[in-house]
């Protein structure tokens, strides 16, 4: 199964590793790391994530947390598409 990033879900990447680098530039990579590996995951088994009842398709759209941080996919016949990426405490408006 293909795994393709919306240009949302990179630049919350490449946000969400900025601010942290801020504080540990070592967790940074770590975390980086770890949230890339578990998104990988998503191809093997796309429907462990939970519906997302307020998206447009919400048969498709799921969300998984991994750890503190939570990815929002829409999972199709031969695709992953991530679309949105946030920590936990950030806010969700917009990310449907």
């Amino acid at each position: 199964m293909k795994l393709v990033y919306s240009q949302e879900a990179v630049a919350d990447l490449v946000r969400l590793r900025a601010f942290i680098a801020t504080q540990d530039p070592s967790a940074a990579a770590r975390v980086a790391s770890d949230l890339l590996a578990g998104i990988d995951r998503l191809c093997q088994f796309p429907e462990m994530g939970r519906n997302v009842a307020e998206a447009p398709q919400p048969d498709a759209v799921r969300d998984f947390n991994f750890g503190k941080y939570v990815v929002r996919y829409a999972a199709h016949d031969n695709a992953v598409v991530i679309l949105r990426v946030w920590h936990h405490f950030e806010s969700r408006q917009g990310s449907a």
